[in-house]
């Protein structure tokens, strides 16, 4: 039992150190243009969901995207349904860190985020590490996944967001 407990502990601190560092690129490596590319689209999509752009947001998630929320999940129609009815309100994402790993055709990008959000009317804010997967279709990453974990620490203080949406 004892050894158990020391295991979590140890893996609980090692994660908390790997996510607690400033900046937008916690791995400290140069991302290749097309990683890059990935993380300026994400950046892009958090604006076009605080400006509620559902045309825009519409061309970007593909048919068969599936989103995680808090609340629940479900496919590509609600999502858009659920941004232009106000419904849920990105209003600020606060991105603090971004990792991506392109494999073939598909980029696996991780945000931790502070977001500012309205929700049933409400405004929250709550720390999240986001998953998004994007496939690359003819030419142009498409949206497939996008998944809400809520974090239970926010940033480390003294970390400054790198990018903001409004």
């Amino acid at each position: 039992m004892k050894t158990t407990i020391i295991g979590l502990f140890l893996i609980i601190m090692s994660t908390q150190l790997s996510f607690g560092q400033p900046g937008l690129n916690p791995t400290n490596r140069t991302f290749t243009a097309e990683e890059q590319e990935v993380i300026d689209l994400s950046k892009e999509k958090w604006q076009w969901m605080a400006d509620k752009n559902a045309s825009i947001l519409d061309k970007l998630f593909h048919e068969k995207a599936m989103f995680v929320h808090m609340g629940g999940s479900w496919g590509k129609e609600q999502e858009i349904n659920i941004i232009k009815g106000g419904m849920i309100w990105y209003k600020k994402a606060d991105i603090h860190d971004v990792t991506v790993n392109i494999i073939d055709n598909t980029a696996i990008l991780l945000n931790r985020i502070t977001l500012l959000a309205v929700v049933g009317g409400n405004e929250v804010t709550t720390h999240f590490m986001v998953t998004e997967v994007y496939i690359k279709q003819n030419g142009n990453w498409k949206m497939g996944s996008l998944s809400f974990s809520s974090l239970r620490t926010p940033p480390t203080p003294g970390s400054a967001p790198t990018q903001e949406t409004h």
